[in-house]
């Protein structure tokens, strides 16, 4: 316990699903009836603005249909009581997170509930519909978008989730593919920087052999035994 101090948490689409929020993968999928190409990416932006607008209007409008469960709570519940650095990585765009009372988090792909300003940047809390030529109040233009990292963009972030990396001594993926970069790769650099690593997960990913150890199961089961062990002094 007292080699543990820092640690990191990534969480993808997995322990979102157990809630209600269907992944991008398989046939029940988000996407579903939408290639990726037609609603986030850049290009399908500017050739369909309407269609990606409203694609992230009913995504957003599903939250208030679905709440945290076991895992979220518990993930808040590590927030509240570690004393060392921690920080949760998000591919989620969801604020399950955030309602079941984590702090220190941060969504690496955006929010749905959040509008970007694709002429000066500006980010704002969104939580109603964003219809196309919505005015940013920050610079005048109109030309507010979902604040959704799209295929080909830059997650947020990535210089502070490097570091946290470089400094942590355990790294712990949750209901991940290990498929999609780079959040993939991240495994990779908390291992070349010496931290413990292990990943919880519904099935195997992509990436489990990079970890030291996995534990296979529901998120809403296998999240909340090891927070109670880590709290507990147990790792």
């Amino acid at each position: 316990m007292a080699a543990i101090r820092n640690i990191v948490v990534l969480t993808g689409a997995g322990i979102s699903a157990e809630s209600g929020i269907e992944t991008s993968r398989g046939p029940g999928g988000l996407w579903e009836g939408h290639r990726v190409e037609d609603v986030c990416t850049p290009e399908a932006l500017a050739r369909d603005p309407v269609l990606v607008h409203r694609f992230y209007d009913l995504r957003r409008a599903a939250l208030a249909t679905v709440a945290p469960n076991p895992a979220h709570a518990a993930l808040a519940r590590l927030d509240a009581a570690w004393p060392g650095e921690l920080l949760i990585v998000t591919q989620n765009v969801d604020d399950l997170h955030e309602r079941a009372g984590a702090r220190r988090l941060l969504h690496m792909h955006g929010e749905l509930q959040s509008a970007l300003c694709a002429a000066c940047g500006e980010r704002r809390p969104w939580t109603g519909d964003l219809p196309p030529g919505s005015v940013c109040e920050a610079c005048g233009a109109a030309a507010l978008r979902p604040d959704i990292v799209f295929f080909g963009e830059m997650p947020y972030a990535m210089a502070r989730i490097e570091a946290v990396l470089a400094r942590a001594d355990l790294f712990v993926s949750i209901g991940t593919s290990g498929a999609v970069y780079p959040a993939a790769g991240f495994v990779r650099t908390a291992r070349y920087h010496g931290a413990d690593t292990l990943e919880l997960n519904l099935e195997r990913s992509a990436g489990s052999g990079w970890f030291a150890a996995s534990r296979l199961g529901p998120a809403g089961v296998l999240v909340p035994a090891w927070v109670e062990a880590v709290l507990g002094g147990k790792i």
